[in-house]
């Protein structure tokens, strides 16, 4: 009897052993395929033009060189469109936390018909195709005069950024108690008061994950701006990184220096906040 106790108990932990060791053998192999793309065009943008148009490209054995980055700094529209960039992304961010939050509370603290419908809708919204207004959106831009400026780019950025901010800030509203509000409004505080100075500050994760989230995809949007822009001081910079081209060639180093350059803040910034992403994300999954 022992001994088959023994044999089980030796079963179970080789079991155990081997799922171990298949779960950081698919971890490894996943970071690896995660960061291959990122790791080739960081490869791509040190090595030389030559390089990168011979058949193979040589791009692994070739010296590494910051010619392709000379290139990218050296020209006044990238300099610019990193400016027109951080201004989109920096403005869309702050609108969507202000009315954001505002919406998120209500709907977390208020009781009223349809919330869940109401909910979906907001959330429908966010999935909605954006090409599919485009032509709509360009018509009614034009008669108000905002094509060619950066409202073009910053209204549509709100609009399906929104939905996201309402319900990261949704979850973490209703997971903090009501006893502080009222404890706000006994000493005297309104309810925008209690909202401003208690609320607010209690959920800086989940402001924190909203505000990282919606940068990035500001930051990263292309339909709109490539859509609504005509003139290059207006261009984000991921309308410029493609104009690294002629009607002859295309300088793939400098295209992937630019995108270098404009991935490496991003990465810099999810590394700083990982703690406040991570526990804004997972905000209401565990009822306590």
């Amino acid at each position: 009897m022992a001994s088959a106790t023994a044999t089980t108990t030796k079963g179970g932990a080789g079991r155990g052993a081997l799922n171990s060791a298949l779960f950081y053998v698919f971890l490894v192999l996943f970071v690896l395929v995660s960061l291959f793309p990122l790791l080739w065009v960081f490869r791509m943008s040190i090595v030389t033009k030559s390089n990168l148009l011979t058949s193979p490209a040589v791009t692994l054995t070739a010296p590494p060189v910051a010619t392709s980055y000379g290139t990218v700094f050296g020209n006044p529209d990238f300099i610019q469109a990193l400016q027109n960039s951080v201004i989109v992304a920096g403005v869309t961010t702050v609108i969507c936390l202000f009315f954001g939050s505002i919406c998120a509370y209500a709907i977390a603290r208020l009781r009223f018909r349809f919330k869940g419908s109401i909910m979906t809708i907001i959330l429908a919204i966010s999935f909605f195709p954006a090409v599919a207004i485009i032509a709509p959106l360009f018509i009614q831009f034009s008669a108000v005069g905002i094509i060619n400026t950066y409202w073009a780019m910053i209204i549509p950025d709100v609009v399906f950024a929104l939905p996201l901010t309402i319900w990261i800030l949704v979850a973490f509203f209703r997971e903090l108690p009501r006893d502080l509000e009222e404890a706000a409004k006994v000493d005297g505080a309104t309810t925008i008061q209690a909202f401003r100075k208690v609320i607010v500050p209690l959920a800086a994760p989940g402001v924190f994950t909203t505000a990282i989230l919606t940068f990035i995809h500001a930051w990263n949007e292309f339909l709109f701006a490539n859509t609504f822009i005509f003139d290059a001081a207006h261009y984000p910079v991921t309308v410029v990184i493609p104009n690294f081209a002629t009607t002859y060639t295309t300088d793939y180093g400098a295209q992937a220096a630019g995108a270098v350059i404009v991935t490496v803040p991003l990465i810099i910034l999810v590394l700083i906040f990982q703690r406040r992403i991570v526990s804004g994300l997972t905000a209401g999954a565990v009822k306590g």
